[in-house]
């Protein structure tokens, strides 16, 4: 098989750099790669100009889209049986698309997802994220686990879609706020297989900081929204986790500022709240260690999943508020 590697890229010249390494180490062979600059400042030109010796390479510059455009540029080019779409921020290991293509071999899948991993290289910071967002004890190990509640739907940091998919299909009809559900919720309605390629793994650095990590989940958490409005019935119990989580934790603090000044709003009630908190926080620390074997990054780690949740409630209730008003 023969497999098209799409990559949309905006003001990341040092990502591609890393990831195109890794590309180079692929231990199977029937590849192109399609690097689709999105109308970038920061160009990544010079970059991947290096690597085109050593791999089967197109570079593209585009006005800015977003990335659901970007990556409909490069299907329209691409000369592959299947299109494989990454991050920019992603790492492959080696034997990606042996794995791939021998698990497409036996057990066909239209479109797959594969999960994300923390890899040793990556800071301390970029590990906890990882954790938070891969956790079964967060929203994150919905998205890359073999018991995923409800249909699976890939994620296009790490997704594959046949040819014979796009073509039916298309490609996205949203370029940014949950553009690669929505594209998966489409294929899955026209009848294609979708699922989950456990051991299809890739290292995804995700942000470099908290604050980045933020504003990323309060987008994601937005984005939520959005695929509601164009498929109301993918809105399920578990989406409302988050938003239900952020007003706990906002009611916990609240309760225990009045104590602090003396208002006292029945004790019971708050030492529930501070109970049920801090059981949570033991558990997230001592499965954070156990997975990643650092008290560092388990304190870490607890400090994104908050971080997720939250960010991800915010953006979910600020969309959700203001769909309901439109309505």
């Amino acid at each position: 098989m023969f497999f098209s590697i799409i990559i949309p890229l905006y003001n990341r010249p040092q990502e591609i750099d890393e990831l195109l390494f890794t590309l180079v180490q692929q231990d199977y062979s029937p590849f192109e790669v399609l690097i689709i600059e999105d109308g970038s400042i920061n160009d990544a030109k010079a970059i991947v100009d290096r690597y085109r010796d050593r791999l089967d390479l197109h570079y593209f510059f585009k006005p800015n889209e977003g990335q659901g455009f970007s990556r409909n540029f490069g299907f329209e080019r691409a000369k592959g049986d299947y299109f494989i779409v990454f991050d920019s921020d992603c790492l492959i290991p080696a034997n990606y698309l042996h794995t791939v293509n021998a698990s497409l071999s036996t057990h066909w899948l239209d479109a797959y997802g594969g999960p994300d991993a923390a890899h040793a290289s990556f800071t301390p910071v970029q590990k906890a994220i990882s954790y938070a967002m891969t956790s079964p004890f967060t929203t994150g190990g919905i998205r890359g686990n073999k018991k995923h509640m409800g249909q699976f739907h890939p994620r296009s940091f790490n997704m594959g879609v046949s040819r014979k998919a796009w073509e039916t299909v298309g490609g996205y009809k949203l370029t940014r706020l949950g553009e690669d559900i929505e594209y998966s919720i489409r294929i899955h309605h026209a009848g294609f297989k979708i699922g989950l390629i456990p051991e299809a793994l890739v290292y995804h650095k995700r942000r470099t900081d908290f604050i980045q990590f933020y504003k990323q989940l309060h987008f994601f958490g937005r984005a939520r929204i959005n695929i509601y409005k164009h498929f109301p019935s993918e809105l399920k119990l578990v989406h409302f986790f988050p938003a239900a989580f952020t007003l706990f934790v906002g009611l916990t603090v609240l309760l225990n500022l009045l104590g602090l000044f003396g208002l006292k709003f029945m004790p019971f009630i708050t030492g529930g709240c501070n109970l049920l908190l801090g059981t949570y926080m033991l558990l997230l620390f001592f499965h954070g260690w156990l997975q990643t074997r650092s008290i560092k990054v388990a304190l870490l780690g607890l400090v994104a999943a908050f971080i997720q949740l939250i960010a991800y409630g915010l953006g979910f209730m600020q969309d959700g508020i203001k769909s309901i008003k439109r309505n």
